[in-house]
């Protein structure tokens, strides 16, 4: 039989010393290391800005009494988050990253949006205030990106193509 030596000194075990092969037990888990919070503008705005297909949503955020999510239109008016995105599942979209932080009456969000559709805008501003959340509150970035909102969803419209009828779809064939 074979004598096994076993180290007594564990703080400077390699893996070449334990047979060269990380138990399936213990998988390295990966620790993204806490961000740096940026710093407001001189006004004290954090700014984030979110895409979704051809939308574009700006905003700027930040800690005051008159908390709420208000949207310039393109004529200089304001219009309550609740006034613009008429359908439920629109406004839950966008102030989701809000109320997953807790921080939907600390802080008064104003955004700007063009292009796109209005489920598209919703989506865009969703991911344009979790980036602006991040920036402003690094502790948050975990749970944001946990539920995907900092993730961007670059699917955009096929263009079409020369000598089909769309991007995929061909014109109809005729044997004769």
């Amino acid at each position: 039989m074979s004598q096994i030596s076993i180290p007594t000194d564990l703080t400077n075990l390699s893996l070449a010393d334990v047979g060269g092969v990380p138990s399936p037990a213990a998988p390295a888990q990966q620790v993204r290391p806490l961000r740096a919070a940026k710093p407001a503008d001189k006004r004290g705005w954090w700014w984030g800005t979110g895409r979704r297909k051809t939308a574009i949503a700006r905003i700027r955020l930040k800690p005051s009494g008159q908390a709420g999510v208000t949207i310039e239109t393109k004529a200089g008016k304001t219009k309550a988050i609740e006034v613009y995105f008429t359908e439920e599942r629109d406004q839950t979209d966008a102030l989701a990253p809000l109320k997953l932080t807790n921080m939907s009456d600390k802080l008064q969000v104003i955004a700007k949006l063009q292009g796109g559709g209005i489920m598209g805008q919703a989506q865009a501003l969703r991911l344009a205030i979790a980036r602006a959340l991040r920036d402003y509150d690094p502790t948050t970035e975990a749970a944001l990106r946990d539920a995907g909102f900092l993730t961007r969803d670059a699917r955009k419209v096929e263009r079409k193509k020369y000598g089909q009828a769309g991007a995929r779809r061909r014109f109809q064939f005729s044997k004769r």
